[in-house]
This record gives C-alpha cells, structure tokens and sequence, in this order.
C-alpha cells in the first residue's frame, strides 16, 4: 500500500509558529499553532487530557483580525460520553453570539479566552503590546469549562520583564506571572501549563 500526501488547497499560511504543552491542573497534552491567512489571524490547536476522571479531547479554532481583535471561535470534540459543538462569533460593536444565541453579558469584550487552553492569553498579549512596566485592564469573554458557558472576566496584564506578564483575574483573585515567547505564547503558566517543545526551539 502507498501513503500519497498531498498538499492543502487552502491559501497558504505565513507567519506560522507552533507549540505543545503539558497541563497539570487538566492532566494531558495541547498542541497549538499560529498563523496568518487572508489578513486574519488563526490560533487552531488540539487539547487532550482528563477531566474528573473522564477523557476529553478538545479541538478549537479562533479567528482574529489584524489588530487581535477576535472575530469568531469555535470548540468541538468531546467530554467523557458528552459531544462538544461550541460556534461562537462577534461582530464589530463587539455584541456575541454563542451557538446563534446573543450572549448581553459579554457585550462589550474583544477577546475570547477558552478556560480550558493556555493558547488565548496570547490574544490580549499580542493586542496590546504593552512596554515593559505598562498595565492594561480587559475584559474578556471567557467560555468557562466544563459547562462552555460565556461569561465576563475582568482580567489585567502587566508586563514587568521582556517575557513576563503579572496576569490578574476575577478582582486579583487569581494571579500568576506567565513567561511567554517572542509570539507571545505561554510557555510557562505556574502549575498549570508548561510548554514542552516549540517551534522555536
């Protein structure tokens, strides 16, 4: 038998970085990958790992404009015997739309952060290019884990190192001083992240 690999029909990637992490909090692996297509910006990864000791595997796709604004997102796979179809979408007066359904809480927020990924801290990371010393307060539409409910989270970036942001939630009652690479991935989120190899490596 003969394996043929063909190329993909769709327009080409550029800018393309990769990265896989280890989770400890949700014990397993994520594989993730950044790149630019039509103006846009994509972050397409995989998470596979266990949840109340149930096996999940998680696939997701958010889409950005050129200015890190989130556009769209979407989550699909599945959580012990549970299927996962998650469509989420924005538009520019930034009202979102979960599953087709407006989502007034959220109004208002431009970047989407999935609970359950270290991959969309890059988001606000990239978005607001902070200078060493700066602080910025977002607030994000968080679709929280397991129940893929999006709500409101107040959140603050603080760049205090060239790749070191005090990252701040719920009011500071969350904190944690993420390393992060040249593309503003997370490799290293105290305890419950790390990054095992990318493509800069």
């Amino acid at each position: 038998m003969t394996l043929v690999v063909t190329s993909s029909k769709l327009p080409n990637k550029a800018n393309i970085e990769s990265i896989l992490w280890r989770g400890f909090v949700l014990p397993g692996h994520e594989a993730c990958q950044l790149f630019s297509r039509d103006a846009r910006w994509h972050l397409e990864g995989t998470a596979v790992f266990s949840h109340e000791q149930q096996p999940c595997r998680l696939t997701y796709e958010v889409v950005c404009d050129p200015a890190w604004r989130t556009l769209s997102g979407k989550v699909e796979g599945w959580l012990g015997n549970t299927e996962v179809g998650i469509q989420i979408k924005t538009d520019s007066a930034q009202h979102w739309w979960l599953n087709e359904i407006e989502q007034p809480d959220v109004m208002g927020c431009i970047d989407l952060d999935l609970n359950f990924s270290p991959s969309t801290n890059l988001l606000p990371i990239r978005r607001l290019a902070l200078t060493v010393g700066e602080t910025a307060d977002v607030r994000a539409a968080w679709l929280r884990f397991p129940s893929f409910k999006l709500e409101p989270l107040p959140q603050q970036y603080r760049r205090i190192g060239e790749t070191t942001y005090r990252y701040e939630s719920a009011g500071g009652q969350f904190i944690a001083d993420l390393k992060v690479n040249r593309s503003g991935f997370v490799v290293d989120y105290p305890s419950i992240w790390q990054a095992e190899i990318t493509s800069e490596s």
